[in-house]
């Protein structure tokens, strides 16, 4: 339980963090938690958000990292830390070291913000309309749900805690498919505040969401904040292989088959304030002392002419470390200031064909044809596969691998829940082995 305790009190630095949209607020100290919690005011919301959004990217670039190197998308090669290409590629993982907690208590530390949002509004004597309320209610708990599915993401069987609203009260932990529930429920809920959120939101939204806007000239409204929400949602629907649902969800998402497939909500970086930069940013050419090396199996695997082969940029000399050698680096953040993909269209329309891919075969087909052709490539019909369920599986996991890359470990994620780890072999050295959960940290007392 220590993890989840400790997070109350780095909950209390995160909220003292301000960034640079919000310096000129007048509690330069950031709100505490008895005054967050007991009556949140105006200005503590905003700072409040303001941290848990900040939150958000704590040990993003170590969980992106680690469920990557866990699906073979890429080798993260540090010289002073070998357990990249150690623990992470033998299976034999440690509960008690920086790929097991850094992520977990990362994300519970957002959690943990959120929570306070969400008790101080309720016992709030500020001036908050009804409406304010519930498109912060809606805000909040998308974002909330977002972090408990990445924990659900690494820990899946193992489950995840719920309640963690009172530090030396914890909840239990929850089951996988009871941990996807509660995400799904808490993003419905959303959903519905969201719609009743009126026209504004009571604080800054982040840059990072303004693709979602359907005006660009004026502010984000809950309106279009839904529309990643339901996105979400049909993600975790599509997790729990409840199609029909995800086909609604997407429906009322930001998908667009005609428009950018880059079109999305991100995390945003910068160097200014008490910002930070993108951690998966390593400059090409990087040594052994830092760099993400493409996992020969991408390049080899590809088909040709495909144009997502850009992520991977040719080195001036290979590289090799643990007995790995590879010739390219993963370069799709350009610099340290690059923004990282929370949710894009590209995996909408490729959960499209997914949710289709039994009931509407053409339909797949035809989300699949969108990404096939956005990647310089033929037509589903030029690759000789047929439409059975099985087939177009095989063909929506290899368009995830390819548009997904490094972007979340997609690719872990997705042969996991398919029954498919096998694919990942052959492996790379004799000793090696895959692994389709991470542990729970060992001051986890269960």
């Amino acid at each position: 339980m220590k993890i989840l305790k400790n997070i109350l009190i780095l909950g209390l630095f995160s909220l003292a963090v301000i960034s640079c949209e919000i310096e000129d607020a007048t509690n330069l100290n950031g709100p505490t938690t008895d005054s967050a919690s007991e009556d949140l005011s105006r200005a503590e919301l905003i700072q409040t958000m303001a941290g848990a959004l900040a939150d958000m990217r704590g040990r993003l670039g170590t969980q992106i990292d680690a469920n990557s190197v866990a699906g073979r998308e890429y080798w993260r090669f540090q010289s002073s830390d070998p357990r990249w290409t150690a623990d992470l590629l033998t299976g034999t993982l440690d509960n008690n070291t920086f790929y097991t907690t850094g992520p977990f208590g990362a994300r519970y530390s957002t959690v943990k913000d959120i929570n306070l949002i969400l008790t101080g509004l309720e016992n709030s004597s500020a001036d908050f309309s009804d409406a304010e309320k519930a498109a912060t209610r809606g805000f909040a708990n998308t974002i909330k749900a977002h972090e408990l599915l990445m924990v659900l993401n690494q820990q899946f069987q193992n489950g995840i805690r719920l309640d963690v609203s009172d530090p030396d009260n914890l909840g239990p932990f929850v089951t996988y498919d009871e941990g996807l529930t509660a995400v799904f429920n808490m993003l419905t809920a959303a959903v519905t505040d969201l719609a009743n959120g009126g026209t504004a939101f009571p604080f800054p939204v982040p840059a990072g969401f303004d693709g979602l806007k359907a005006d660009a000239s004026a502010d984000i409204t809950p309106a279009d904040f839904a529309t990643f929400t339901n996105g979400l949602a049909a993600r975790v629907e599509a997790y729990r292989g409840n199609y029909a649902s995800a086909n609604t969800l997407l429906g009322n998402s930001f998908m667009d088959m005609a428009g950018s497939l880059d079109t999305g909500a991100y995390f945003t970086f910068s160097l200014t304030g008490a910002d930070i930069a993108n951690p998966l940013f390593f400059a090409q050419n990087s040594t052994v002392a830092n760099a993400r090396i493409v996992h020969p199996s991408f390049l080899a695997d590809a088909e040709t002419g495909d144009t997502r082969l850009g992520k991977a940029t040719l080195r001036d000399a290979s590289l090799t470390s643990d007995g790995l050698t590879g010739t390219h680096d993963v370069f799709i953040y350009t610099s340290n200031v690059a923004p990282v993909g929370i949710m894009r269209n590209e995996e909408l329309i490729l959960l499209s064909a997914e949710a289709n891919h039994i009931s509407d075969p053409a339909a797949a087909v035809a989300a699949i044809d969108v990404i096939r052709l956005a990647a310089g490539l033929g037509d589903y019909a030029s690759t000789g596969l047929g439409t059975s369920p099985a087939e177009l599986v095989t063909e929506i996991l290899r368009q995830r691998r390819y548009s997904l890359y490094a972007e979340g470990g997609h690719r872990w994620i997705d042969l996991r829940r398919f029954n498919r780890l096998s694919d990942l072999e052959p492996l790379d050295r004799a000793g090696d082995a895959t692994f389709e959960q991470f542990p729970t940290p060992a001051n986890e007392n269960r």
